[in-house]
């Protein structure tokens, strides 16, 4: 099973030997798997497209993110296997896949960062990269127990990183423990830290109520043991229209700048993707600018109102996902039923551009789940700090 395992978790067109990390720093000692969208000296990387790796030529240097690690002392141990141009919330890819979750044996290991997840939750390596534009940390994060950030919009450098959906784009990281997720935080995250103590608590009902009946139930009950280590929780809501204006307005301009990126390419090259991406992709060629822009003022009233509620010292508590992972076999039409649910939750820190962290809650019916928060823009430490503090809460099961 392990080797199974692992070798879900990777692409065929690894990297031929561990890149092995400096002697010493924050991170020494320590193991990482690379999400294959990171530019790393020497290899080619394929966006999860065969083609799109036959077409392009390997790197001639590490990407930041990449280089930071190494030269904090983590040695990288292999490229992770990903979503097709990282369109989905499943982790399934067409040609390579899909990595086996470990903690969830026969279900989805969610997408589109599933390798580095699966690896981190296997225990196969310290921490992983992977990067979240609609939820591709989060998701995985839940679905593997094991602790995910999405970090504020443009807190990490990203160049060498291939682009998606710009507008909502961020490099991210998965860690087994809250000690390494935190270490990592402080190796990859840049000066721009908002520093403030967190003083209120939100658990947000209209959140609560995307999710299924036993996570909502579950999570719930954990928050109310959590309560000694947060400050005092209240109630309320942050979608004054529901959630779908956002889930729609991002979904759009997702889809329009998804198409800027890999647009000519698919129209030149006719990659042979598979079901859902294949779809998406056509729809993304259809979106006008015009759909677009107008789905941008629908983003810049929703970021506009989530930030004005989440100022500094202010959290959000939520379900990182509506559900358990689904089975592996779940058929397309369910799955893309799934995705809308997912897109209504993570649609927050997405269009507000604000960090937010996925920690291993506990399970239900053997199965990990994942609680969420909300941190405000710059306040991406005070979570991972949070992190290390609520770690003696996790683990529960149902």
């Amino acid at each position: 099973m392990t080797h199974q395992v692992y070798r879900s978790a990777f692409v065929p067109h690894d990297i031929k030997a561990p890149i092995r990390g400096a002697a010493t720093g924050p991170l020494a000692g320590l193991t990482a798997a690379v999400k294959d969208m990171y530019a790393i000296a020497g290899e080619r990387m394929s966006c999860g497209v065969p083609e799109w790796l036959a077409a392009h030529a390997p790197a001639t240097h590490n990407c930041p993110p990449v280089q930071k690690i190494i030269d904090a002392g983590a040695s990288i141990i292999g490229k992770t296997v990903c979503d097709e141009f990282f369109y989905s919330v499943a982790g399934i890819n067409a040609h390579y896949g899909m990595p086996v979750n470990a903690r969830a044996p026969g279900r989805l290991p969610g997408g589109s960062s599933s390798g580095s997840a699966a690896a981190v939750g296997a225990g196969l390596c310290d921490f992983a990269l992977g990067s979240d534009t609609g939820g591709s940390v989060r998701i995985p994060a839940s679905f593997n127990g094991i602790y995910g950030l999405r970090p504020t919009h443009e807190r990490v450098e990203h160049s060498g990183v291939a682009d998606m959906a710009p507008s909502f784009d961020v490099p991210g990281w998965f860690a087994a423990t809250p000690g390494v997720f935190r270490n990592v935080g402080a190796v990859l995250l840049d000066n721009r830290r908002v520093t403030a103590k967190i003083e209120r608590v939100v658990a947000l009902e209209d959140a609560f109520e995307q999710a299924e009946e036993p996570v909502a139930d579950f999570l719930r009950t954990l928050l109310e043991f959590m309560s000694d280590d947060l400050p005092a929780m209240i109630h309320g809501r942050i979608a004054p229209e529901g959630f779908d204006p956002w889930r729609e307005a991002f979904r759009i301009i997702q889809a329009y700048e998804t198409w800027q990126s890999f647009g000519d390419f698919v129209t030149e090259h006719q990659p042979k993707t598979g079901p859902g991406i294949r779809e998406r992709m056509a729809f993304a060629a259809t979106v006008t600018k015009a759909e677009a822009d107008a789905s941008r003022l629908v983003h810049d009233k929703a970021r506009e109102h989530i930030r004005q509620i989440v100022v500094p010292g202010t959290i959000l508590a939520l379900p990182t996902a509506p559900a358990i992972a689904p089975l592996a076999d779940t058929p397309a039409a369910d799955l893309e039923d799934f995705r809308k649910r997912v897109m209504r939750l993570t649609c927050t820190a997405g269009m507000a551009g604000l960090p937010q962290m996925s920690i291993p809650a506990g399970t239900i019916n053997g199965c990990p789940v994942g609680l969420s928060f909300i941190g405000w823009a710059g306040g991406d430490e005070a979570l991972l700090d949070l992190a290390c503090k609520l770690a003696p809460h996790c683990g529960m099961a149902a």
